[in-house]
């Protein structure tokens, strides 16, 4: 019994393509997700992550409105009212600073060859890897007291370290 073969054709089994597509959009998921852009949009704003002693001693001046100083330092942490009905304002700002050093030594050798119809491969990887961390904590409280007519009338500030 013999068979026409005339008709029959060259088809790529699904399951390869399928394989490839879902490889490639995977690819781009994982891409877009650990972009900088990305992880940057989710954090907290440039102003409030980046307030330091130097800022509030440069930027808030006595006499300024709670609308300069918003925008100077941004949203504050905590509003207080007195009985007298003049506002405090609280910053309170905790960082975590972490700082690495690591080194590595180590070598890698390969080599090929043929003997006959087979190919040989070697690969070694051999190598000392160490290093060193450290944290640090640093805070910093912001508390800024405004008149009846929401002006600064005083502020101060402490900074730790530790």
């Amino acid at each position: 019994m013999t068979r026409d073969h005339s008709n029959d054709q060259q088809l790529v089994p699904r399951g390869q393509n399928m394989k490839k597509v879902m490889i490639a959009f995977i690819s781009i998921l994982f891409s877009i997700g650990c972009t900088p852009t990305y992880h940057q949009e989710k954090l907290a704003s440039t102003k409030e992550r980046e307030m330091t002693v130097g800022i509030v001693q440069k930027e808030i001046r006595v006499g300024m409105s709670q609308t300069e100083v918003a925008e100077a330092l941004g949203s504050p942490n905590i509003v207080t009212r007195d009985k007298n009905g003049k506002e405090s304002w609280v910053y309170d700002k905790i960082a975590s600073e972490a700082s690495y050093s690591k080194s590595n030594v180590g070598g890698v050798a390969g080599g090929a060859g043929t003997t006959g119809n087979t190919l040989l491969l070697g690969l070694m990887i051999g190598g000392y890897e160490s290093g060193a961390s450290s944290t640090t904590q640093k805070t910093l409280t912001v508390v800024i007291k405004f008149s009846q007519d929401h002006l600064v009338e005083s502020f101060s500030y402490h900074s730790s370290k530790f």
